[in-house]
């Protein structure tokens, strides 16, 4: 397995991804080969100084980067040299089998949509993210903000997305599927709500158990929790601002220490055909090495093979 990294993409970049890459080859056992990309000059002293396997790595050299600020698509066409650039080129070229980046989320979606096909039977890629629940775990909640806007039928899907990587990245068997809404009956909600909860509950694929409330996000009501991005966005960064929260307040809490983001790096686009990864602008070396583990579980795991076998309706 070979995982593509760009390593200038985020605030703290190229320093915190040399660290996260670092703690990944350090305690993390296995086959993969990363490839590196970005600035030489600015890389190789870091890279020395980390004293890594030089087995266990490569660098490709990119003499641009894309700001945080820029337009996604101008800056991908102006700067086809810029680390993003390259590692989009690099997957859809076979040269990497999966693409990290925590730079400018808007070229990451632009690129991923522009480079690497969708799943057929996919209307929309989603985003999702880990929620740490009362008893340990962790719940899915999806869509965080990419898709604003939504059909039933996106939710749906999302739905179904969600499913396959709750049972097999989150290791949940036969995982509970709610659709978030302002009351548990059939019939509450919005146009939205209302109009989806019938193709769920119809969909043989996922165990779907109904509405669920606000208060259930954060309990084992539900392993996955489906919403249109917009609503899920706010989920989101609330739930982050209770880390800092905590923080700020000196209060040390295993369970709200889960909420800091760090804890699991970044989030994977669902509905595509390869691992892209996309990282918090702010990741610093533990997201770095959790983003790299995550691209190699879904690797392993043949997570995408099982979401186009369900989505073409044959047997993963």
């Amino acid at each position: 397995m070979r995982i593509g990294l760009d390593m200038m993409g985020g605030d703290f970049a190229p320093t915190e991804a040399v660290k996260g890459v670092k703690l990944y080859l350090d305690t993390v056992a296995s086959d993969v080969h990363l490839v590196l990309i970005g600035d030489e000059q600015q890389l190789t002293p870091l890279l020395a100084e980390a004293q890594l396997d030089q087995s266990k790595y490569s660098v490709v050299h990119s003499s641009q980067i894309v700001g945080m600020n820029e337009h996604p698509t101008k800056a991908l066409k102006e700067k086809p040299q810029s680390s993003i650039s390259i590692g989009f080129h690099l997957l859809k070229n076979e040269k990497v089998d999966a693409f990290i980046s925590a730079g400018n989320t808007g070229a990451m979606m632009v690129g991923t949509y522009y480079s690497i096909k969708g799943i057929e039977g996919v209307q929309r890629p989603t985003i999702s993210t880990p929620v740490p629940r009362e008893d340990g775990s962790y719940g899915l909640l999806l869509d965080v903000g990419i898709n604003a806007d939504c059909k039933p039928e996106n939710l749906a899907q999302f739905a179904q997305l969600g499913s396959l990587y709750s049972e097999y990245i989150l290791k949940r068997p036969n995982p509970k599927i709610g659709l978030l809404n302002i009351g548990e009956e059939e019939g509450k909600g919005n146009l939205l709500a209302q109009a989806t909860y019938p193709l769920l509950r119809e969909n043989k694929q996922i165990n779907f158990i109904g509405n669920v409330e606000g208060r259930d996000v954060f309990t084992s009501k539900a392993d996955v929790i489906v919403c249109e991005g917009f609503t899920g966005n706010i989920i989101l960064k609330m739930a982050e601002s209770f880390y800092d929260i905590a923080k700020n307040r000196g209060i040390n809490d295993d369970y709200l220490n889960k909420f800091d983001f760090e804890s699991y790096g970044g989030t994977p686009v669902l509905g595509v055909s390869k691992p892209v990864i996309i990282g918090h602008g702010i990741s610093k070396g533990i997201a770095f090495k959790n983003m790299l583990a995550l691209s190699e579980q879904m690797l392993q795991t043949k997570l995408l093979e099982k979401i186009t076998a369900s989505f073409g309706n044959k047997e993963a």
